[in-house]
């Protein structure tokens, strides 16, 4: 009899602690977020973009004219090859809220300085 009682405790127990690590699910990853920027002479369009701490981004830049780049110094992006509707993906995961600065990485003409892209990093 006491060794059914000291069964049925332990298999409640099993049973509580199987019932309770089926109950906390793991954090799910959020969602991949995918922005299009196009390159023109000599804007970034849009010139601004809103993505939230944490978040992988995906940043796919595309050249209507003449081979741009892109360089976002905080995030560690940087390409100087894009060529005229061959599209280039960029991805990064900010991982510090507040605005950060890119600009064209490649020489693309007399207003080539003005190529300014901003990016804001929310909660």
């Amino acid at each position: 009899m006491v060794l059914n009682l000291r069964r049925a405790a332990i298999t409640g127990g099993v049973l509580a602690l199987t019932a309770t690590g089926l109950g906390s699910q793991p954090k799910s990853t959020p969602e991949a977020q995918h922005i299009e920027i196009v390159a023109s002479r000599f804007s970034f369009a849009p010139n601004e973009i809103t993505v939230k701490k944490g978040v992988p981004v995906t940043i796919s830049v595309r050249s209507t004219d003449v081979t741009h780049g892109l360089f976002i110094e905080a995030f560690g992006v940087k390409t100087t090859n894009i060529k005229k509707d061959r599209p280039e993906d960029l991805t990064m995961v900010p991982q510090t809220a507040g605005t950060f600065q890119g600009k064209c990485a490649h020489f693309c003409g007399k207003g080539h300085g003005s190529m300014i892209f901003t990016v804001h990093v929310v909660e």
